[in-house]
C-alpha cells in the first residue's frame, strides 16, 4: 500500500517557484503542444519552432522540452504562468510525480520547495493514481537525435 494510500492534500499557489530560477525541462506530449499551440494561436510546427528545444534523452534519442529564457524562467512565465489554463501535463500534474511520492521522504522535501503541496485541497489515492497514469498515458515526444553539422 503506498504512503499515500490515505490522501494528500496540494492546491497550486502559484507562486512560480517551480517555473523560474533553476533549470529545468518540461517535457512535453503531442497532446500538450496542441493545446498550447492553440493557446498561442499557432501553428504545431511553428509553436515548436518557437518555444521548444529538444534535450538528449537515452542513446539516440532526444526528447521535446519547453525553452527557458536565459535567467531560466519558463518561456511561458510573464509575472506569472501566461499559459496557466493549458499548461502542459508535467505542470498540470505536480506535485503528483512518481519521483516525489516515492516515499513520504521524498514528498516531505516537495513540501519544503513548494508552498502548495501538504496544503488546500485534499487528493484521495484513486485521484493521486489517475494523475500518475495520465502521465504513463500521455508520453513524451521524442525523436532519433539529429547530426548537427
Amino acid at each position: 500500500m503506498p504512503f499515500y494510500a490515505g490522501g494528500l492534500c496540494f492546491s497550486c499557489t502559484r507562486c512560480s517557484s517551480c517555473c523560474r530560477y533553476e533549470s529545468g525541462f518540461v517535457f512535453l506530449s503531442a497532446k500538450d503542444v496542441n493545446l498550447l499551440a492553440a493557446e498561442c494561436q499557432m501553428e504545431y510546427t511553428g509553436f515548436v519552432e518557437t518555444y521548444c528545444r529538444w534535450v538528449p534523452a537515452e542513446t539516440g534519442m532526444e526528447q521535446l522540452s519547453l525553452k527557458e529564457k536565459s535567467n531560466f524562467d519558463c518561456i511561458f512565465w510573464k509575472g506569472g504562468c501566461a499559459v496557466y489554463a493549458s499548461r502542459p501535463l508535467q505542470c498540470r500534474t505536480f506535485p503528483f510525480w512518481p519521483a516525489v511520492l516515492y516515499s513520504p521522504g521524498s514528498w516531505e522535501q516537495a513540501k519544503l520547495l513548494c508552498p502548495g503541496a501538504g496544503q488546500g485541497a485534499f487528493h484521495d489515492q484513486r485521484e493521486i493514481e489517475a494523475l500518475l497514469a495520465a502521465q504513463e498515458t500521455e508520453p513524451v515526444l521524442k525523436r532519433r537525435k539529429t547530426e548537427k553539422i
